[in-house]
């Protein structure tokens, strides 16, 4: 079925965005639609806004509105601890949890050959730079669990133990509410790895 030309852009629109596909980026386009004008503008407005007045953080590379994001600029941090995380978003995520009290460093991605993305494509000599100006003194690696972000881990250890600074590594294993059964040998694997005492 084709659509009328400002419905079929509006579609191809939502398209664009990761993980959506025909039929979900359709059903956004109608639900659009059926919004109230004013609705349909103030979301309009804070898209082009976000994307306008967004910038990355010019010691960590999170996002902020301005030269240092707001966990930069907050003096309550801890300046002895770094998490080292693959996107800004990733920054969120480890926020949520309310554990992490130190600062970030995002790279801006994951070595990845196959896609042409090695050490120097990644903010690791931003990383290196603050390391050798900063009383830093456990780095922990949040890297995702995949091959991409365990290569990104192992070298940027490889690249930080000699600098005198404790290099952690993020636990990973089983879900909470997860069953046993269910899981693959190297969540398992992982599991036991990140084993503590209790």
């Amino acid at each position: 079925m084709s659509y009328p030309g400002t419905i079929a852009r509006l579609i191809a629109s939502f398209l664009k965005l990761p993980g959506i596909g025909p039929k979900t980026a359709a059903r956004l386009a109608f639900f659009v639609l059926k919004m109230p004008r004013e609705e349909v503008a103030t979301m309009a407005r804070a898209l082009v806004e976000a994307r306008d007045k967004t910038v990355y953080c010019k010691l960590c590379g999170n996002y902020s509105e301005e030269e240092l994001c707001i966990i930069c600029r907050d003096r309550r941090r801890s300046c002895a601890t770094i998490c080292v995380v693959q996107e800004a978003r990733d920054v969120l995520a480890m926020e949520k949890t309310r554990e992490f009290k130190g600062l970030y460093h995002v790279l801006g991605g994951s070595i990845s050959p196959l896609d042409g993305i090695g050490p120097d494509q990644l903010r690791i000599r931003e990383l290196l730079d603050r390391l050798a100006v900063s009383k830093v003194q456990e780095l922990i690696l949040a890297t995702n669990p995949n091959v991409e972000g365990e290569a990104t881990a192992l070298y940027l250890a490889k690249v930080i133990k000699p600098l005198g600074v404790r290099v952690t590594r993020i636990a990973h294993g089983l879900p909470v509410g997860a069953d046993l059964e269910y899981a693959d040998e190297v969540t398992l694997a992982r599991a036991l790895e990140g084993r503590r005492e209790l």
